[in-house]
């Protein structure tokens, strides 16, 4: 895949191909590797939210805490810096007030909904870790259901406040979509990546290639059918997660009437067969489901363990008031020593279909910057 520009050239004069990042070596690090930064959006729309609005606003707060990590005796950070987009003056007063104390820059930027680890941009690292770039995909609104327009500029805001160098793919994507190794391997899902809503005229052998240019992917590993009322159409983020190189986390369904127990046993059964780009076997380790979790009309929501989010000294597992919050949390805990674990309400997060990986994107920090 080629992408030119005729910039700098003279007049008649073919211009030079710009290769990918892929083809430049950059690859998309995983998630447990070191972050300069990780962006996030303040709940704003009240329109969306209604009635959810404060609450979700309280659990983001408590996510941003657990990601900066501050030191109650010293008042020092020992996580990461939150670069937070706001909308307008008064929402980075709320911002401002909700999170002071905490290493924070604020920025005005547009967004239609603060599903940032779906309308960022993805950042990337080169080959010699010495410098980090942004991805950024075309998006419609996972499947033209949520269009927002502000959310299709997300991307390129954010790269501009990240002052760094941008690659464009033309791919329809969504960063929850898939989940890497860091080492060339990612897994995804049939029902999100080869549905039609997406990107209509490409093949399976299409969608391999382009997230070989876009982020450095060798084997693409692909799981079937995502959670029960899940608008994203099956984000794997929700599904099964990397948590080291060749060991991967899925759930299990502990209640009969669990409405993800055939799909949660497909997921393990699959994992268990698959193989990484070196070859290797994964080896699978099961979490508890959080089981059958209602919305207020009594419908169930896309509730997840695995939409956690790896920060550089924490994990912050989002919690939903299950009988299995305890066990999961400190099951997944276990599998980042190294890392505290700090589990934290997301029942207001999911009523707008996602939790705390769902509204976050880390920027990976190069390797000077880790010197």
């Amino acid at each position: 895949m080629e992408h030119r520009t005729d910039h700098g050239t003279e007049a008649g004069a073919q211009a030079a191909p710009i290769p990918s990042a892929g083809e430049a070596g950059f690859r998309m690090p995983a998630e447990w590797e070191h972050h300069d930064a990780v962006w996030l959006a303040w709940p704003s729309h009240a329109e969306l939210w209604q009635q959810d609005l404060d609450a979700a606003r309280s659990e983001f707060v408590q996510l941003c805490r657990a990601i900066a990590d501050v030191d109650p005796g010293t008042g020092s950070a020992r996580g990461e810096l939150l670069e937070v987009l706001v909308i307008d003056e008064h929402g980075r007063r709320q911002a401002a007030a909700a999170l002071a104390g905490l290493p924070l820059r604020l920025h005005y930027a547009a967004f239609g909904d603060i599903w940032l680890r779906d309308t960022a941009p993805v950042f990337v690292r080169s080959a010699g870790g010495d410098e980090v770039a942004a991805v950024c995909f075309r998006f419609n609104g996972w499947g033209e259901k949520y269009l927002f327009p502000a959310d299709l500029t997300v991307a390129r805001e954010v790269r501009r406040l990240a002052a760094v160098h941008s690659f464009e793919a033309p791919l329809i994507f969504e960063g929850g979509s898939i989940e890497v190794d860091g080492e060339g391997t990612a897994l995804t899902t049939r029902q999100c990546l080869l549905n039609t809503n997406r990107n209509p005229a490409m093949t399976r052998a299409d969608i391999e290639r382009d997230l070989a240019d876009a982020l450095g992917i060798e084997r693409l590993l692909w799981l079937g059918d995502g959670l029960a009322n899940d608008h994203t159409d099956g984000h794997v983020d929700t599904l099964a997660r990397f948590c080291a190189s060749t060991r991967v986390l899925c759930m299990q369904a502990r209640d009969p009437n669990d409405p993800n127990r055939q799909v949660l046993a497909r997921v393990a059964a699959d994992l268990s067969e698959f193989r990484d780009a070196r070859g290797r076997a994964l080896e699978v380790v099961s979490v508890p489901s959080p089981g059958l979790v209602r919305d207020r009309a009594g419908e169930a929501m896309p509730a997840s363990y695995l939409n956690f989010y790896v920060a550089n000294t924490t994990v912050v597992v989002p919690t939903y008031g299950s009988p299995c919050d305890a066990e999961a949390v400190e099951k997944i805990g276990s599998c980042f020593p190294g890392r505290a674990v700090v589990g934290a309400s997301a029942r207001a997060l999911l009523t707008g279909g996602g939790a705390f990986h769902c509204i976050t994107q880390q920027q990976p920090a190069a390797a000077k910057a880790r010197r």
